[in-house]
């Protein structure tokens, strides 16, 4: 199954309220519907560099809205 297709499948959950940033929002909404993704992953599906990836992937998950393990995020559940 590719991407394209998971997407249209999954149903992304209700976007948490203090996540204001557009990026942010991209990549949240991204890992809620792929479930789990590296940095690699993100970058080449949204077309972002890595320097802005890593800042937006810091601050969600401080504010505790993704997690981090062993080189891959996923929302938190």
């Amino acid at each position: 199954m590719s991407i394209q297709q998971s997407a249209a499948i999954a149903k992304p959950q209700t976007l948490p309220e203090d996540i204001t940033s557009p990026r942010a929002k991209l990549v949240y909404l991204y890992l809620d519907v792929t479930e789990v993704a590296t940095v690699e992953d993100l970058q080449g599906c949204l077309d972002m560099k890595k320097i802005d990836l890593l800042s937006v992937l810091n601050s969600l998950t401080s504010a505790g809205h993704v997690e981090s393990d062993d080189g891959t995020y996923a929302v938190t559940a």
